[in-house]
């Protein structure tokens, strides 16, 4: 029972000395296993594959539906494949900033999977290391084949070469991001732990997530229902499609640039502004100008703004108590420590404005399409941080006391910690220590069948002298220590029997 005891300990203490070997770091990252390695092309192939194959696809698709030839087939897929990654283009005098979203989404979406399905659960800081690089890697490289095309095809298409340091930088960027969010989602608590960030900055992050979705989602109803309200200027918005063919472009051109609509709804709905050229849009005014005839824009107001629109500040106050409900229950904070919730709101605020970063851009003749960053970041801040804070002290007076632990993010593949933190996480506060931390008794943690095994004897209660009589038959005494290293060692089960105990009038049991 001993051995099969050590052979699990040496199993697992090899494995944390292996996480803090620096030799053993080094060792795995310089060598693969074939499985390793075909896991890793897959996380660097896979998503490029599948963008590249839908960009093909539709692109000689269109240029089949519009009966034009296949000379410029390559430069549009390039130009494609830089526009989803939302490298700007200059095609002939008109330059395009203002690129879909949808794609950009559902590439990103895919990197991440695929990162989030290479993490083991016992990996180390060089396995991390390797899926961030084949997730960076496989599309940069990708992008280097689009240039050099795009080089090659601006003498056949009205298409100007992209800067380069532009294009590997928003590639980078956005595949970097994938990376993180599968590796988070994967490891969750123990990345948190590998980066020894405190547990409200874990309580934050989620909460930001959460508020922030909830935002695009009630941005995304409103959206909606306001193109329902002005379905009638759709036929006008169509007028130039002509064909069956231009109707079905457009509506699937509308689809792509469907989440930026939602991100400027975001900045319409928290009190900021979203403009479209000379056009302005907010909850409290709406300044006219030309807008595009594109089918998505029939949602976009053309009149005043109505005096009942101000109540859709409602929503993100809602969303803000919400959040802070929510973070009473998922982190310890106080009303006088409301750290997880300024975070949260910190968070949610960074992460919306950079979505209306991508969101928005230069469109050809048109202007600038976007919103007002600083006041959106300013305001959605309030809104997340001010009604969150409510919404945390009205939980914190009479719903949840202080000091409840985080429980919504409970990691099933956090079996022990890493290295640094094992003596924290991997051993219960409960055990009782000897003062050179070495030596220690478990008297709690192992079930009852190993209880007879490790102490056969029993102790009685010593009141006033004690009369023994010795008997040779059992052991008078019979201790069991067990030894642990916290390097990793192997354990060392020590049994000292004394069997023979002197003639004394008292027994001294060390």
């Amino acid at each position: 029972m001993s051995s099969s005891r050590n052979s699990s300990t040496r199993r697992i203490g090899g494995s944390r000395a292996s996480q803090s070997d620096p030799d053993a770091e080094e060792a795995g990252f310089l060598s693969l296993t074939p499985e390793r390695s075909r896991v890793l092309i897959a996380v660097a192939g896979r998503p490029s594959a599948f963008g590249l194959t839908t960009l093909v696809v539709l692109v000689l698709g269109t240029l089949l539906a519009a009966g034009s030839d296949l000379d410029g087939a390559s430069g549009a897929v390039a130009a494609s494949w830089l526009a989803v990654h939302q490298v700007p283009l200059v095609i002939g005098k008109t330059s395009l900033g203002l690129l879909p979203l949808l794609p950009t989404a559902l590439l990103v979406w895919l990197a991440a999977r695929e990162s989030a399905r290479a993490v083991e659960p016992e990996c180390t800081r060089a396995d991390l290391g390797w899926i961030v690089g084949a997730a960076v890697g496989g599309p940069l490289l990708v992008t280097s084949v689009c240039l050099a095309v795009t080089e090659d095809a601006s003498g056949v298409v009205a298409l100007q070469p992209p800067n380069t340091l532009a294009a590997f930088a928003w590639v980078a960027a956005l595949y970097l991001l994938a990376a993180a969010i599968g590796i988070a989602v994967r490891l969750r608590q123990r990345l948190f732990a590998l980066l020894r960030l405190p547990d409200w900055a874990l309580s934050g992050l989620y909460g930001a997530g959460r508020s922030a979705v909830r935002l695009l989602v009630c941005a995304t109803a409103v959206a909606v229902i306001s193109f329902l309200a002005h379905i009638p200027r759709l036929g006008e918005m169509y007028r130039p499609a002509g064909d069956f063919g231009g109707i079905v472009g457009l509506t699937l051109l509308s689809l792509a640039y469907l989440p930026n609509l939602v991100v400027q709804t975001v900045g319409v709905l928290v009190g900021s502004s979203a403009q479209i050229g000379a056009a302005s849009f907010g909850v409290f005014s709406v300044v006219g100008g030309p807008i595009p005839a594109f089918p998505l824009l029939a949602a976009v107001p053309t009149g005043p703004a109505a005096g009942w629109w101000p109540v859709l500040l409602l929503i993100p106050a809602a969303v803000g108590v919400l959040g802070g409900l929510d973070l009473a229950r998922t982190s310890t904070d106080r009303i006088t420590a409301p750290w997880a919730t300024l975070t949260s709101a910190a968070l949610a605020a960074l992460a919306l404005t950079v979505a209306g970063m991508v969101a928005g851009g230069e469109l050809g003749e048109v202007g600038r399409v976007g919103l007002d960053l600083p006041i959106f970041t300013l305001v959605a801040f309030a809104w997340l941080a001010i009604p969150g804070y409510a919404g945390l002290a009205f939980a914190r007076w009479f719903l949840v006391p202080v000091g409840v632990p985080p429980g919504d993010y409970a990691d099933p593949y956090d079996d022990y910690s890493d290295a640094e933190d094992a003596d924290d996480d991997y051993y219960d506060d409960d055990r009782d220590y000897y003062e050179d931390d070495e030596y220690y008794y478990d008297d709690d943690h192992h079930d009852d069948d190993h209880d007879d095994d490790l102490y056969d004897y029993d102790q009685p209660e010593l009141e006033g002298p004690l009369d023994a009589e010795l008997v040779d038959e059992p052991p008078a005494i019979e201790t069991r220590v067990r030894y642990h290293d916290h390097a990793g060692a192997d354990i060392v089960d020590a049994e000292v029997v004394e069997a023979d105990l002197p003639d004394s009038d008292r027994v001294d049991g060390r």
